[in-house]
């Protein structure tokens, strides 16, 4: 019997195109493998839709608050509905980047030091010496980021304003200069390594990250072997230590300007990364063997509950 699939995409979230575009994508990609698939653009009834569809699996696309937080997980545990990626607790957990980093440091994952602050304080004064980067600490997609330069006379203004959609407490670290690298990790084992390079931006923002053309990604990243393989086993030990399931990416920042081995920072772990024409995962599971229609494929039949 052919299993029914419900793409959860979209949602309310400032990520929500970005949603809606890996949804449609997963949805043709489930159909090209067999599936019988139903796309559902979710909103506030989406417990009642789903009791009405009592589909065999969700398979999981949205992104942001709402969708990869633990909350729509949790609604899926309370219908029992086996589901993609990770469980309540490794949602919640990597979603929030300051508790996510004390359990990654606790791992013996390398993190950058950080304080918590409120975004008027930072407003008025710098809350660490320049460079450091200002980022809201429960967002995705890069929404928030601020990057101070070395030197900045002032702290960024834009924190402090009317127009500010974050939330009141911002995140402050240190700024991590060098190369943009991303690992997957795919059923607990670590894919490729991938450099990638804004082509029109100063970083990987949303722009870069989802517009075509906005950057090149270069697989594998060209490192040494020794550098890859840190990257690969700091992937999997990340994904591990915050209890993920299924597919996730670890993103980091390698400063290697000075002997070749410099220092190597793990900036966060997404536990629902993009799966768009443009989204790194898809193309470090190609260059493994995995098409996107296997890819997808694979975390069908690795949906469950229970996934703590």
């Amino acid at each position: 019997m052919t299993r029914h699939v419900a793409v959860l995409m979209g949602g309310w979230s400032s990520e929500r195109p970005v949603s809606l575009n890996s949804g449609k994508a997963c949805v043709t990609a489930l159909e090209t493998a067999g599936y019988r698939v139903t796309p559902v653009d979710v909103d506030r009834d989406i417990a009642e839709v789903l009791a009405a569809l009592r589909p065999d699996v969700a398979f999981n696309a949205l992104h942001g608050p709402f969708g990869e937080d633990g909350t729509i997980q949790g609604l899926l545990e309370l219908l029992a509905i086996p589901y993609t990626h990770s469980g309540v607790l490794a949602s919640a957990l990597a979603m929030d980047k300051p508790r996510a980093k004390a359990v990654m440091k606790a791992a013996g994952v390398p993190v950058t030091e950080h304080v918590l602050a409120d975004r008027f304080a930072v407003a008025k004064a710098h809350p660490m010496v320049p460079p450091y980067v200002v980022k809201p600490p429960r967002e995705g997609s890069s929404f928030g980021v601020v990057i101070v330069p070395e030197g900045a006379p002032h702290p960024p203004q834009s924190v402090g304003t009317a127009e500010w959609p974050y939330g009141d407490e911002v995140m402050v670290e240190r700024y991590v200069p060098g190369r943009e690298l991303t690992c997957g990790v795919m059923g607990g084992t670590a894919l490729g390594v991938i450099e990638v390079v804004p082509t029109g931006n100063a970083f990987y923002d949303y722009e870069a990250k989802y517009a075509p053309g906005g950057s090149r990604h270069l697989l594998p990243a060209p490192l040494s072997p020794i550098i890859y393989q840190t990257i690969q086993k700091l992937s999997v030990r990340a994904h591990e230590a915050l209890g993920c399931r299924g597919v996730s990416r670890a993103d980091f920042r390698f400063d290697d300007r000075g002997n070749g081995e410099g220092e190597l920072i793990c900036l966060e772990v997404n536990t629902q990364p993009g799966m768009t024409p443009t989204s790194l995962v898809p193309e470090m599971a190609a260059h493994a063997g995995h098409d996107f229609p296997a890819l997808v494929s694979w975390m069908v039949e690795d949906a469950s509950c229970g996934r703590s």
